[in-house]
């Protein structure tokens, strides 16, 4: 299916409309630094770590699948765990309170070609949604300009209310078309993380366009991305 004709596009937030994607990375990487001291974990956290298991997915599953990779079993906890508590929800808390630092201390900032994105679907009267694992999806969207922008937005508030499985997972996205009242099979997705991309692959939409801010044009077309681009400004020409 080509940009032109999608009947729908659902965006992910961080890392396609704003940069912020860049702040979660530093946020995960002081957190786990943390979190292997305390649980006495040898090997690095690394970038590549970001890319393999936590970018798109939500703050418990990034944490689960990490300490996996490194065989360290933790208790899932409880979500009102305090930050730094022994449990993936503990850690996962205390990644949020990294990131929100980091979001008052610096801002947000949108991404010009994103933003003209935007404004051209909104010229062409297209549906649009956000699907976003972030709890502070509306925070963000908000501080970046895009505010009421987005009828629907199904993010990691949405789907925890509403028991959805996180990226991988379809079922976000699927919600999302489904809030729109629009077939999968004619609606594009746009998305930066492997998960995200193999996530709407797995949802039966018609186009997926896999945007490369360091996760790397082959794994994202690997992981079901129909086209990538480096920059949603490519998708007007």
């Amino acid at each position: 299916m080509h940009w032109g004709d999608a009947q729908a596009v659902l965006l992910d937030l961080d890392g396609v409309l704003t940069s912020t994607a860049a702040v979660h990375m530093r946020a995960w990487d002081a957190m786990f630094r943390d979190c292997f001291a305390a649980l006495g974990v040898a090997e690095p956290y690394t970038d590549a770590d970001y890319f393999a298991h936590v970018d798109g997915r939500s703050r418990v599953d990034g944490v689960r699948a990490v300490l996996a990779s490194r065989g360290v079993p933790l208790p899932d906890g409880d979500p009102t765990d305090p930050p730094g508590t022994a449990t993936a929800h503990g850690w996962g808390n205390a990644k949020n309170a990294v990131v929100e630092g980091l979001f008052a201390r610096e801002g947000v900032m949108a991404y010009p070609g994103s933003v003209a994105v935007v404004a051209d679907l909104a010229a062409r009267g297209v549906p649009k949604a956000v699907v976003s694992s972030s709890q502070n999806a509306l925070a963000v969207l908000a501080a970046a300009g895009y505010g009421g922008q987005f009828p629907v937005v199904v993010d990691g508030v949405v789907a925890a209310a509403e028991r959805l499985p996180g990226k991988p997972a379809p079922d976000m996205f699927l919600r999302a078309a489904q809030r729109l009242g629009v077939d999968p099979a004619v609606a594009a997705v746009v998305e930066d993380a492997v998960s995200g991309v193999a996530a709407a692959a797995a949802g039966g939409f018609g186009l997926v366009v896999g945007v490369d801010r360091g996760a790397g044009a082959d794994a994202l077309r690997g992981a079901g991305a129909h086209v990538v681009v480096q920059d949603l400004d490519e998708l007007l020409r």
